[in-house]
C-alpha cells in the first residue's frame, strides 16, 4: 500500500463552519486539505488514504493535517516535524 503524499509540512489552519467535510488522506487533492477526488484512478483508490469523512460540530479555526501522517486524522498532531 502506498504512503500518503505530503501536501504540506504543517497544518492548514482554516476557519471551518459546522458541517460534514471529506479530508484528503492521500495528499493528491488540489483543494487541500479537502478531498477533490484526485485519488480516483491512482494507486490510492480503494486504500485507507482516500476521503476521510469528518463532522465539524462548531464553527471555528481548525488545524487540518497537511503531512497526512497524523495519528489523529484529520487534525494536526505535530507529525509533520518528523515527516519524510
Amino acid at each position: 500500500m502506498p504512503k500518503p503524499k505530503i501536501a504540506q509540512k504543517g497544518a492548514y489552519v482554516i476557519f471551518t463552519e459546522a458541517g460534514m467535510y471529506a479530508w484528503c488522506g492521500c495528499g493528491l487533492s488540489k483543494n487541500q486539505p479537502f478531498c477533490d477526488g484526485s485519488h480516483k484512478g491512482t494507486e490510492y483508490e480503494g486504500s485507507k488514504f482516500v476521503a476521510f469523512p469528518v463532522e465539524v460540530e462548531k464553527d471555528g479555526y481548525k488545524s487540518w493535517c497537511g503531512c497526512k501522517q497524523t495519528g489523529t486524522p484529520p487534525w494536526c498532531d505535530g507529525s509533520h516535524q518528523k515527516a519524510e
